[in-house]
């Protein structure tokens, strides 16, 4: 009888302690969490798909002398705007370079006199467009493979994107250009070709897809990196709740609705559209009048002594402490 009643006793301490250590846990779960009320905006909002790329041009065009010999005369200058048909360089052959150093020494009338008989080669620009390397000097030895002068018709942005994105992107879309040098400056252009041929960079399948600018400006170098933003989709009235005020499980979405009269929210499926980094659209389900109940974790730092913790670092004890 006696050993019965301790019995009984122990399981009405533990059942006690078990309430206790429920009750406690609740409200520690409830106290970490923060519910905010709010309702649904009308507003503007993109879908965008953002990558890097780079500044190149978009004809990089190499101007070579027709024959070997020597560099008498460059007529540009980096940074120059050229015409087609411009000259851009006078050229003497091996052979007329070799004459003119011979005359050279006999005096200026022979010189002259060989300079006006034997005519110097015109280098002439192919292209409209801008030389973006000029670093032959006059006298310089020449051959058939050395670039004198390299134009450029326009200078584009060259991104990386993709492959599960770029399906995303077509030819006239719009997009965003911001160079890394100039992050307050954001370029407006348009997608002016896709590339068929993909690469592999860092083990991720990609395709390079030329970007156009509106206008190009002058602090447009080629080299220069960028980020892009392509435009794929725009609401400009869209009804719009923050990211997180919207629950996923599998193919649907859900909101925590507030009802007049209820204690409690209830869940109310909804249609997802457009979405971005703070955003996402909300096609059916809800409207502006219905107020949406938001639950925020609330993250607090444990109190007590953390000397226990492995990975903080040991406070030694001084010796007159605890004797």
């Amino acid at each position: 009888m006696f050993k019965n009643k301790i019995m009984l006793v122990v399981i009405l301490a533990v059942v006690v302690m078990a309430g206790v250590f429920l009750f406690r846990a609740r409200s520690s779960k409830s106290a970490n969490k923060e519910a905010k009320e709010i309702s649904p905006a009308r507003g503007a909002i993109q879908s965008v798909i953002s990558t890097t790329g780079t500044v190149l041009p978009k004809n990089r065009l190499e101007v070579k002398p027709p024959v070997g010999g020597r560099a008498e005369e460059l007529l540009v200058k980096e940074g120059d705007k050229i015409k087609v048909g411009q000259t851009l360089a006078w050229i003497s052959s091996t052979e007329r370079a070799a004459l003119l150093d011979a005359a050279r020494g006999k005096g200026e009338e022979e010189l002259k006199y060989w300079q006006d008989t034997y005519k110097a080669i015109p280098l002439i620009s192919p292209i409209d467009g801008e030389v973006i390397v000029a670093k032959t000097q006059a006298g310089q030895t020449i051959t058939t493979a050395d670039a004198v002068v390299v134009l450029s018709d326009q200078l584009i942005t060259r991104a990386q994107v993709d492959e599960t994105d770029i399906g995303k992107v077509k030819e006239g879309q719009s997009a965003v250009i911001t160079l890394d040098a100039y992050p307050d400056v954001k370029i407006k252009g348009a997608v002016e070709h896709i590339y068929y041929e993909s690469k592999t960079v860092n083990n991720v399948t990609i395709y390079e897809v030329d970007v156009t600018p509106d206008e190009v400006p002058e602090f447009f170098r080629s080299g220069m990196n960028a980020a892009i933003d392509f435009k794929t989709k725009t609401s400009d009235n869209a009804l719009l709740l923050p990211q997180e005020a919207v629950r996923r499980e599998k193919d649907s979405a859900w909101v925590l609705v507030k009802e007049a009269g209820s204690k409690e929210p209830i869940k109310s499926r909804v249609e997802l559209g457009i979405s971005d980094d703070k955003n996402v659209e909300i096609i059916s389900g809800l409207s502006e009048d219905d107020i949406v109940v938001v639950d925020s974790k609330k993250y607090e730092l444990p109190k007590g002594d953390t000397g226990t913790n492995p990975f903080m670092p040991f406070r030694r004890r001084p010796a007159n402490q605890g004797r």
